[in-house]
């Protein structure tokens, strides 16, 4: 985009891929302004990794950042001790501090997978909403109502279910709104769960003598399942930080009813593209395989440059359809394992020894290509063996002689 386009036009590239706007008239005017728009995304450090799901969000932000405008990343630092409740059907398990430092650790680092950090400011919410006496506090809750709060859909379904609701839960999407407030947002950004908590900062704003924020929806990715939105608690996601390789490999496990999906939204294609590439495999002119590689290698290229994700399809081709071992590998001695659990745990194929028992008893690991079910096996020293789990792990584990 360019400052010579009309604001109306700027207006609906940046609204492009968005499902609600609020609205696009306000926005048309903002952009009509002799000014940079301040925008904010909020992203609560729940867990340690970002996915690709994120990814849908912070890419719309960094449309912001490339037209010019003063762009906020909001870590809810505060905000991850009281919980979202969007899209819960019941109480969010509490966080303790240590776990939200944890988890918050590399999260602008991961956002930088996809945002210029060096254009966007970031922010922790605990500057503001810390300090918050309960004087200020009642303030914040007297500007809104029990009903107000009972019309948001999840909140609605659980009081109609019976179903607990907590009243530090009604303090979230004030705490959001009131993060808008002391960024005085004219933009925010979030998920289509999102709407409620950024239209609540309207009339906060209002309240305080500002303009209200254009609330700015994306779409929520479905994970590779199909059925559920992407999240790294269900497993059915694809992590910001994980090599070319398996968010390739992973890519290509999705349903073939979401490749258009995950053109648009995980790979960034243009709708253009994306519908032309999904027409392709209903004609039956490209392969559901083929469209599934197209999009996975454009995931990995988003991530990890061009030359990753060839390596990575390469890869993909070599050991998972032709049934070749990796060409590269890494190499690890055995040291104290003394067990095939102890080892896909060192490997780091395995979190625990539990997990380790799991793994091999459904078949899954392989040891120079023989499946392994016993975790409890003794491991060969004597000898260099090639470990695998599913079909894109791999690990050559030296004999006990041997050094890496």
């Amino acid at each position: 985009m360019t400052r010579e386009m009309s604001a109306r036009e700027r207006s609906r590239a940046l609204a492009d891929g968005c499902e609600h706007v609020e609205t696009p008239a306000e926005l048309v005017e903002r952009l009509a302004l002799a000014r940079p728009l301040r925008v904010k995304l909020g992203l609560d450090p729940t867990s340690a990794d970002l996915h690709l799901g994120h990814a849908v969000v912070l890419g719309k932000l960094q449309e912001f950042v490339a037209d010019g405008h003063e762009v906020t990343l909001v870590i809810g630092d505060f905000t991850a001790r009281i919980g979202d409740p969007s899209g819960r059907n019941a109480l969010r398990p509490h966080l303790s501090d240590e776990a939200i430092a944890a988890n918050m650790a590399t999260y602008a680092a991961q956002a930088g997978t996809v945002l210029d950090l060096e254009r966007v400011h970031l922010r922790y919410n605990s500057e503001w909403l810390a300090p918050l006496q309960l004087a200020d506090l009642l303030r914040l809750l007297a500007q809104t109502t029990v009903a107000r709060m009972l019309d948001r859909k999840d909140f609605a379904a659980r009081y109609a279910a019976e179903t607990p609701i907590a009243l530090h839960e009604f303090l979230y999407p004030i705490a959001q709104a009131y993060d808008s407030v002391a960024l005085e947002a004219d933009v925010e950004l979030g998920g289509s769960d999102q709407l409620f908590n950024l239209l609540m900062g309207r009339p906060y704003q209002e309240h305080a003598g500002q303009r209200p924020q254009i609330c700015m929806t994306l779409p929520l990715l479905e994970g590779l399942d199909g059925k559920i939105k992407m999240s790294k608690s269900v497993g059915n996601h694809i992590g910001l930080a994980e090599s070319a390789r398996d968010q390739f490999g992973k890519a290509m496990r999705i349903p073939d009813a979401l490749i258009e999906r995950y053109a648009r939204l995980g790979a960034a294609f243009s709708l253009a593209r994306a519908e032309a590439l999904s027409a392709e495999v209903l004609r039956g002119t490209t392969s559901a395989m083929d469209a599934k590689k197209a999009v996975a290698e454009a995931i990995a290229a988003r991530f990890h440059g061009a030359f990753a994700a060839v390596e990575a399809r390469e890869n993909f081709e070599r050991t998972v359809q032709r049934r070749e071992l990796p060409q590269t590998m890494p190499e690890i001695a055995p040291a104290s394992a003394r067990t095939l659990g102890e080892m896909l745990v060192r490997a780091g194929f395995a979190q625990s020894k539990r997990e380790a028992e799991r793994l091999a008893a459904g078949g899954g690991v392989k040891l120079d290509g023989v499946i392994a079910t016993d975790a409890r096996a003794l491991w060969p020293v004597d000898r260099a063996v090639v470990l695998s789990v599913g079909a894109r792990r791999f690990a050559r584990v030296l004999a006990a002689t041997e050094r890496p």
